[in-house]
């Protein structure tokens, strides 16, 4: 018995199980990492696989809520007191900051989550106190439970606290589902600090566009663009650059980027009347003690009068809690000049200003303060095209109210798909072009006869499958645009998109248009319909006699219907599933093969075998051999597996991404690859999975897991059959 004593010693292994220990890519930095497609993973949801939210809503008694939610505007808590009485300032920050996150180019970020209780962005500089928002709200959570996802909630708040400042809103509309685990793998940038110089993001600083892509934000750590200027140097005219191209990425333009601007600043106040180096960690670097609240003060109050948050300090009009023309009153009104807050921010102060314009305390209305502006607030008196805008709104507050209530409606709810996923009963009628609206399709036909027409056509079933793949693929479920329905596949952008073969594209849907058109279904209908046809035939090749289900019920988008220039950031510029990209990027082909099938909602089980089964089947983009490992080409078989885990050949690189499959005996060459092929044999994780559809049991497993995969992309954009 070893008696020589431990004292000191953790009795815990560290490492393996803990978050100090170092992670397989920590060990191996060049891995794949497959963590991406294990965000649909549903065991870490507590509520259980059989919880539907939407049927949950039903119980909802929303005007309760929303009185509960106007209560809590002005129940004004010690522990974190509102200015001036109203949290209205504070919640249209936690909303904002929730749906600010939005970027056009993946449809990542934004409020349709409940993404904003996670690292990183609960941790974020620029979301501080946002956790003092949600804590606040933590009641009225409380008291509905299940009822309401703390993704409405967090969207609502807001809403309703420009409801109670006396803005008349666009409406709102609820159905966004919590996540319960962060979305630690999307791409905020690459910087190692928070707020480190944009200087990495940009191709060249003094030129917003060459933003890397997909990033929106300027700096990490922050929403839109630095309240001090470019790099924290004034220069509002630089500011208004970024703020153009920042407020693009998010998909708003410049009238919607000035009463987004103007709006958000009607309201609330700036904290930075106090030191910043007296702030406990953000929440997820603070202690056990603080309870998942960070930035709190240990010196001093902290609170009311001198609070920290940004680090610049004011009001930007004389009545922060009242929905009014008082921001461009202020901005237009007076000449500006650059000083540093309490806290040594740089920001803007009226050259002189009657005091009583001026915002009264927030504790004591009997003490009043300099009215700030930051260098976006500048931005728009000083940039032409912003000042134009600013000034019409000026001289309109109902077009400014009016502009407002529909920006604020489309930041709040960009992110959840068409209007067909809204619920309850203050959701808009109108149909909005960002909506990407889609007629109702007919779900009251013949299947078996329109299938028979698609049959007697006589085009080859790998180019059936491939157009309904490419009409699919579009999907994203990140905010849930995209997709077969509509069949926009034939319209401006992406009849023309380089990875859509658009000679091909054509030609067949030469072919099914006037089955369509006879039949009196949608095209949208029809290309599924026909790619279903052509996986069924690859099947019986493969010995199965299988039919693949079809929800009739698509409708066809018209142009009228389509933003052509929003569908711009869908273009696919890489498909691993059909082996393509349209050039060398710097990221990997088969990192850039996980970030398809994420934002396609696949797992990585069901992305082996999409994959295992386009490569058989033969719908590689321009008909290349790379990874059709198979001598019965358009048959579903396992082949692609079997031949990957065979020992009797070795794997030759001829070329940055490309290689050949040679006998090991005769060396002599027999297929060709791609990374995206080699990587299901090389990761040990994708491997495991190609080792199960490679055995001699699993011919029939792959058929069927192929078919429920691919039924799985046809219908990712089918909102009418969900529950």
């Amino acid at each position: 018995m070893d008696t020589k004593t431990t004292t000191g010693r953790c009795p815990v292994m560290h490492g393996g199980n803990t978050a100090s220990g170092k992670s397989v890519t920590g060990w191996w930095p060049n891995a794949l990492n497959l963590d991406i497609l294990h965000q649909h993973d549903t065991k870490t949801n507590p509520l259980g696989k059989d919880f539907n939210y939407r049927e949950e809503l039903k119980k909802l008694d929303v005007e309760a809520l929303k009185a509960d939610l106007r209560a809590l505007m002005t129940d004004s808590q010690e522990w974190w007191p509102a200015d001036w009485g109203s949290y209205v300032g504070m919640m249209a920050r936690v909303t904002w900051h929730a749906a600010g996150s939005y970027r056009t180019a993946d449809g990542r970020g934004g409020a349709n989550t409940g993404n904003q209780r996670f690292a990183p962005l609960n941790s974020w500089p620029d979301n501080v106190n946002t956790d003092k928002g949600r804590r606040l709200l933590w009641p009225i959570k409380k008291k509905y439970g299940n009822s309401i996802s703390w993704a409405d909630l967090i969207a609502l708040a807001g809403t309703v606290a420009y409801e109670q400042a006396g803005l008349k809103t666009f409406g709102f509309a609820f159905g966004r589902e919590d996540i319960w685990h962060p979305e630690k793998d999307v791409y905020w940038g690459d910087e190692q600090e928070w707020l480190a110089p944009s200087d990495n993001r940009y191709g060249d600083v003094s030129n917003p566009k060459t933003l890397s892509n997909p990033l929106a934000a300027v700096q990490m750590g922050l929403i839109y663009v630095n309240p001090e200027g470019v790099n924290g140097k004034s220069d509002p005219l630089a500011t208004a650059a970024q703020m153009r191209e920042t407020f693009a990425r998010m998909g708003m333009n410049d009238e919607e980027t000035v009463a987004l601007t103007a709006g958000g600043h009607t309201i609330g106040k700036c904290h930075g009347n106090g030191s910043a180096a007296d702030l406990s960690p953000d929440p997820e670097a603070a202690g056990p003690e603080f309870q998942g609240l960070g930035w709190m003060n240990t010196k001093g109050r902290g609170i009311g009068r001198n609070t920290v948050v940004s680090g610049l300090e004011g009001a930007w009009t004389s009545e922060p809690t009242k929905w009014d023309n008082g921001f461009f009153d202020m901005l237009f009104k007076h000449e500006w000049h650059l000083v540093k807050s309490p806290a040594g921010a740089t920001q803007w102060e009226p050259v002189s200003i009657a005091e009583e314009d001026k915002p009264v305390d927030v504790e004591d209305p009997s003490i009043r303060w300099m009215p700030m502006m930051t260098d976006a607030d500048m931005a728009l008196k000083v940039d032409p095209t912003y000042r134009a805008i600013s000034e019409r709104f000026m001289n309109d507050f109902n077009a400014f109210s009016d502009a407002f209530a529909r920006a604020w409606f489309k930041l709040t709810h960009r992110d959840m798909g068409p209007k067909s996923r809204y619920l309850g009963p203050d959701a808009p009628a109108e149909d909005l072009i960002w909506q990407d609206p889609i007629p109702a399709g007919r779900k009251d036909y013949d299947v078996a006869a329109v299938k028979a027409k698609i049959a007697a056509a006589g085009l080859p079933s790998a180019e059936l499958v491939a157009t309904a793949w490419d009409s699919a693929r579009t999907f994203r479920g990140s905010d849930f645009r995209g997709g077969a329905n509509g069949a926009r596949i034939r319209l401006a952008p992406q009849k023309d998109w380089e990875g859509n073969e658009p000679a091909r594209l054509a030609r067949v849907l030469a072919a099914l248009e006037p089955i369509a058109a006879s039949t009196g279904v949608s095209l949208a209908d029809v290309i599924v319909l026909a790619g279903n046809w052509g996986v069924e035939q690859a099947a019986k090749a493969a010995g199965f006699d299988i039919t693949v289900p079809f929800a009739p019920g698509r409708g066809d988008a018209t142009a009228e219907q389509t933003d052509a220039e929003s569908f711009a950031p869908l273009e696919p510029l890489a498909d691993g599933f059909r082996n393509w990209a349209k050039t060398e990027f710097v990221v990997s082909p088969e990192e850039m093969l996980l970030d398809r099938a994420q934002l396609m909602r696949l797992t990585a089980p069901e992305m082996t075998a999409l994959v295992g089964g386009m490569r058989v089947i033969g719908t590689n983009h321009g008909g290349t051999a790379h990874g059709v490992f198979t001598d019965r080409v358009g048959a579903l078989t396992n082949d692609f597996f079997v031949t990957l885990t065979d020992m009797a050949y070795t794997w030759v690189p001829t070329g940055r991404n490309s290689y050949e499959i040679r006998d090991r005996k005769s060396g002599v060459a027999k297929y060709t690859a791609t990374r995206a092929d080699l990587v299901f044999g090389s990761n040990s994780i994708l491997r495991a999975y190609a080792e199960v559809y490679a055995q001699d049991d699993s011919k029939e497993k792959f058929v069927n897991d192929f078919v429920a995969a691919w039924t799985k992309v046809m219908n990712n954009d089918r909102f009418d059959l969900v529950g």
